[in-house]
């Protein structure tokens, strides 16, 4: 919705996923009669392959914006993957190389962090009906976004209401306004930081966590 408003007003807003295939891995455990992804995989196999998953669409997002100048409005970012490792129980050090390897990676011109009461994220997701989560998950979530370094920096809105008021919430503290004498975010200064280097370095801490966890 924000995505295609800004778009409207005349900017180059497009939305992006970053998933880190929980859900599609979720399902193939569905068919295969597995009760979730972790369940087929292992519980640390699956945070590696999200880890990896994540890292892989981000740099593929912000590539693009490199080249485009597009402004990417993201529904998951590095901050989303440090939070699915607090809530599933991984190990500091885990966090410690995913942080590493995710730190090629610019800091967002400004993170939303849509806060939902676990019960009602509950209930919309058994509305929906294509899959499930425990409200033990959904609490471990909501604290572990809540523990992070960055939640200081985070622009957190009430997500319970409608889509409209929790759209209005976003506007009201978006720093980016229609063409017009207004401002938008600057272009991605650091692509030019998408070295040899630091691809080698991140690749070598998600591939160190994937030996390990297996």
């Amino acid at each position: 919705m924000l995505a295609d408003q800004l778009a409207a007003a005349g900017l180059p807003a497009i939305y992006r996923r970053n998933a880190g295939g929980r859900h599609w891995v979720g399902r193939v455990a569905a068919a295969l009669g597995r009760r979730d992804a972790d369940d087929l995989l292992g519980r640390r196999p699956m945070l590696v392959v999200e880890s990896l998953l994540r890292w892989l669409a981000i740099l593929r997002t912000l590539l693009r914006r490199s080249v485009t100048g597009e402004i990417a409005i993201m529904d998951r970012y590095a901050v989303c993957q440090f939070a699915s490792l607090r809530a599933h129980g991984a190990r500091p050090a885990a966090e410690r190389r995913a942080r590493l390897a995710y730190r090629l990676f610019r800091k967002p011109d400004i993170t939303f962090l849509l806060a939902v009461d676990p019960a009602v994220a509950y209930d919309r997701i058994e509305s929906r009906g294509y899959d499930h989560e425990e409200m033990a998950y959904l609490r471990a979530a909501t604290a572990a976004y809540r523990s992070l370094p960055e939640y200081g920096d985070f622009v957190v809105i009430d997500a319970n209401g409608t889509p409209a008021e929790v759209n209005a919430a976003i506007h009201a503290r978006l720093p980016v306004a229609a063409p017009g004498g207004r401002r938008a975010p600057g272009r991605l200064t650091g692509s030019r930081m998408l070295m040899a280097g630091s691809l080698v370095a991140a690749v070598t801490a998600l591939g160190y966590q994937l030996v390990e966890a297996f």
